[in-house]
């Protein structure tokens, strides 16, 4: 079962709450997202370090019930 774009959204937003996101459903199918997320939490943090935090967040849903998710982070000013 995949999930919903309130799901994802509802699990970064936990995790990042003072987080702008931007998430789409690229194929319209709920499950190949994008999301574009700005936090004051990725500063100092690598890229690696803060998709790594993303995946975090998504709580093992990576590659099961989220097939493909593009992300992009950055530090919010």
């Amino acid at each position: 079962m995949s999930l919903t774009k309130n799901e994802i959204s509802k699990m970064i937003m936990s995790a990042f709450p003072d987080a702008k996101l931007e998430l789409k459903d690229t194929a319209g199918d709920s499950n190949h997202y994008s999301a574009k997320i700005t936090s004051k939490i990725f500063k100092g943090k690598s890229r690696v370090e803060q998709h790594k935090m993303v995946y975090k967040a998504l709580k093992g849903k990576m590659g099961n019930e989220l097939h493909a998710l593009a992300l992009t982070t950055e530090e919010a000013k």
